[in-house]
């Protein structure tokens, strides 16, 4: 508990609020409601205090008691007013658990918001109706400047290069003036430190007008140390039945846990509502434990669809056990999320790209099998044994569709988890990269970059988080034994070179700079738009993609998609030496009757960097070493039709 004038303001005498019933005005279940001009309702649970007060703008009114533990009251008040909650005899003022922001940090008073006073655009806005291509971008990174207000000056070029979600990294309230956003303590309060409210809803309104798609990333599965203060008006926010890896698990299917579930059902909908989010990334599903009728992660879904009408949101899950229920739907017992991320398909081409064999990439090879697997099936493991965790992973899901899986060469966890947090294109061979980034965006599955990527950034990113003494220490140590899984990162010079999380350093080397006069960057550009315009023009068959493989060898991969009149397309992805295919005895290289292939594109081209492509001749189909062609099914002299 944190001391009485961290908070606290003067106050005059105890008022005794209105009583009126307001719920049919009320946005949220909990909080503070603008519900008519100098007049607001506030709302909380707090069932382990017999009486409730709220200090707002330095006068306290008393609350009325509700079943349930609830308290309520209408109060003078309008938006900007600050207010907080004095529980009993506490003399402390803590801030609201659904405050809508939190001006000062999780440690200040909350602050009264009205989001009906923003004029939304995007009035035209139907949701996502294209393939979804996935951009994780860190606001307080992205950016020298870290707000959402100069975010908005690259939405053009990122529509522009083909990309359609912004999959935006937790913004819900944190401790510190620097973070990843994962220890999140205030769930409806979008942080300070990138702007106000209204400054998050207007990049949603101006991402809308350039017709991207914005996704949050939540995290549903636990709530950070710092700052948080849900135990001082309810212990059922927690449970000790089940063990989490980062605390105390939230009480989702015990007793008294309506009022958790409805705090966080009532979340998802705020986000969808009061800025108009186009669905969520939901953070490592695995710690969201819960054995009610309708699981948790399920509630989310349908409440997030409820709460956009008629609109098309997106929701994604992390999963480490990568459970196929997660994305199966609703009607044969599954979650019906709409995708997954496999991190299968990352650990498989980062060995390929790396040569990284230990922790947790230990059961993987790096051979085109695995890669033609991810391309059928999604995720490698579906409940075979994993060495790695001396236990079977995954369940299976064979008869998914391809696209309930998303791709991935780099995100936050893994750049940062690995290397002192450099980037692919510090640790690979060029030639690699670029041909490994054409799979993935020409595969079925929905691809996603993380931030900087599409340019060649050589920034790194690490974990940072502006903890105080003593938690930051336990941070810091937990942090070096987790990358204590990996030997080379043992390395005493190694370590020494790694800035601890708290250090501002680690905040600041991880902020993007784009330079308009880099080659390099330029060139990298110039890849990934060419290449989400090639997954754009992939065959289709009666309006599907239909794909199918091989592997010859453990370097060679060919992909097919099959078209409409034969307008089939063949991509061969050669990770070894310069080869000829021509007599290659595998039916998928064999053209359409009376078609040839014809080159369509090639990652070793010299605007991209590399060395040059070569020509297909009767005979003689060259494929350079570590690269990528895409071949397409063109007439012959002698059947023009």
């Amino acid at each position: 508990m944190v001391e009485s004038s961290r908070l606290q303001e003067p106050a005059g005498r105890l008022h005794r609020a209105s009583s009126a019933p307001v719920a049919a005005a009320r946005r949220l279940p909990i909080g503070a409601d603008v519900v008519a001009r100098s007049c607001v309702h506030v709302r909380v649970w707090a069932p382990a205090h017999a009486s409730v007060s709220v200090r707002l703008d330095a006068h306290d009114w008393q609350l009325r008691a509700e079943p349930g533990g609830y308290f309520s009251a209408e109060v003078p008040g309008h938006a900007g007013s600050r207010y907080g909650f004095l529980l009993g005899n506490d003399a402390t003022v803590y801030p609201d658990p659904a405050s809508r922001s939190q001006p000062q940090g999780p440690h200040g008073l909350s602050e009264v918001i009205d989001p009906a006073s923003y004029a939304w655009r995007d009035d035209d806005w139907a949701g996502l109706t294209r393939d979804p291509i996935l951009y994780e971008l860190h606001v307080g990174t992205f950016t020298p400047e870290g707000t959402y207000a100069a975010a908005e000056a690259h939405l053009d070029d990122l529509a522009a290069l083909g990309i359609t979600v912004l999959q935006v990294m937790p913004v819900a309230e944190f401790p510190g003036t620097f973070g990843w956003g994962y220890d999140g303590v205030g769930l409806f309060a979008p942080s300070h430190l990138y702007g106000r409210p209204d400054d998050l809803r207007h990049f949603v309104d101006r991402a809308h007008a350039a017709g991207l798609a914005v996704i949050l990333d939540v995290v549903y599965n636990h709530v950070g140390p710092d700052g948080n203060y849900l135990r001082v008006f309810a212990r059922d926010y927690f449970t000790d039945r089940y063990d989490n890896e980062w605390g105390d698990a939230l009480n989702f299917d015990g007793p008294a846990s309506e009022p958790v579930r409805e705090w966080v059902l009532s979340n998802v909908a705020y986000w969808v509502r009061e800025f108009h989010v186009d669905g969520f990334r939901l953070d490592a599903t695995q710690q969201i434990f819960d054995a009610s009728p309708e699981h948790l992660v399920a509630a989310i879904a349908r409440t997030a669809r409820e709460a956009a009408g008629g609109r098309r949101v997106l929701v994604t899950a992390e999963n480490e056990p990568q459970h196929a229920r997660f994305v199966q739907p609703r009607e044969v017992g599954g979650y019906g999320l709409d995708a997954m991320y496999n991190e299968d398909f990352h650990h498989s081409t980062r060995m390929t790209l790396v040569g990284t064999h230990e922790a947790y990439f230990t059961d993987y090879r790096g051979v085109a099998s695995e890669w033609l697997a991810c391309a059928r099936w999604g995720v490698l493991f579906q409940g075979q044994h994993y060495s790695w965790q001396k236990a079977p992973r995954g369940t299976p899901g064979l008869r998914l569709p391809r696209s309930t899986c998303v791709h991935f060469l780099e995100n936050h966890d893994q750049v940062a988890n690995t290397d002192r947090g450099r980037r692919l294109v510090d640790l690979a061979r060029p030639a690699d990269l670029r041909a490994m980034t054409a799979l993935l965006l020409l595969l079925p599955a929905m691809p996603m970059l993380f931030q900087g990527q599409e340019f060649g950034s050589r920034r790194p990113f690490v974990y940072f988080a502006d903890h105080q003494a003593p938690l930051r220490d336990h941070v810091a140590k937990g942090r070096r034994e987790f990358l204590d899984q990996f030997e080379r990162l043992r390395d005493p010079a190694v370590a020494a070179a790694r800035a601890a999380p708290h250090e501002a350093a680690s905040f600041r080397q991880c902020q993007l700079h784009r330079d308009p006069h880099d080659a390099d960057q330029a060139a990298w550009r110039a890849l990934h738009r060419d290449l989400l315009g090639l997954r754009c023009d992939r065959p289709r068959c009666n309006g599907a993609h239909v794909l199918d493989g091989a592997a010859p060898d453990a370097t060679l991969l060919l992909l097919r998609y099959f078209g409409d009149n034969d307008a089939d397309w063949l991509l061969l992805f050669n990770a070894g030496a310069d080869r000829d295919v021509a007599s290659l005895s595998e039916p998928l290289i064999a053209p359409p009757a009376g078609r040839t292939w014809q080159p369509r594109w090639s990652s070793e081209a010299f605007m991209y960097g590399g060395q040059g492509e070569m020509s297909w001749s009767p005979g003689r189909w060259p494929v350079s070493g570590h690269a990528l062609v895409v071949m397409q099914a063109a007439h012959t002299e002698d059947d023009p039709a």
